[in-house]
């Protein structure tokens, strides 16, 4: 009986292991130190280093104690699509982009991050080219890139 609950208990460590997501990181913490949440509430906001949260084996920092609180109360709301990776590089190339934080779009409650650097916003691209058909692009190709 043991046996059997330590091979289950390594088989579902093994599978959460597996399943974590790739979030775009610099200096150790996730999508540049931006917090998440006050993208929400229309600002593109840095975090500070002593209001941080772990989460999917990632650092996330917060603007505000309220914000790290909402983001523990349910940080699935807050987690940026594909790991915070642009998503107009992951919808057109298939490719794991580095972002610029403060270039984002909340579409149907959800957190889009965008390349915009040397002349090329890709934030503007997406909205030009057709989000919807690019978010359906994104989403399989993210399915190939994070497993």
């Amino acid at each position: 009986m043991s046996k059997y609950v330590y091979s289950l208990f390594f088989l579902i460590s093994f599978t959460m292991v597996a399943q974590k997501t790739d979030y775009y990181e610099k200096k150790g913490v996730a999508i540049e130190g931006y917090d998440v949440v006050a993208y929400f509430d229309g600002n593109a906001k840095k975090g500070a280093k002593e209001l941080s949260a772990m989460h999917d084996g990632t650092k996330f920092l917060f603007s505000s104690e309220e914000n790290l609180k909402r983001f523990k109360q349910n940080p699935e709301n807050y987690l940026p699509q594909y790991g915070g990776y642009c998503a107009y590089a992951v919808a057109l190339k298939g490719k794991k982009v580095k972002v610029d934080p403060k270039t984002y779009e909340i579409r149907d409650g959800k957190l889009y991050l965008f390349y915009n650097a040397w002349g090329t916003n890709t934030l503007t691209l997406w909205q030009e080219e057709g989000a919807e058909t690019l978010k359906e692009k994104a989403d399989a190709n993210w399915l190939k890139l994070h497993h």
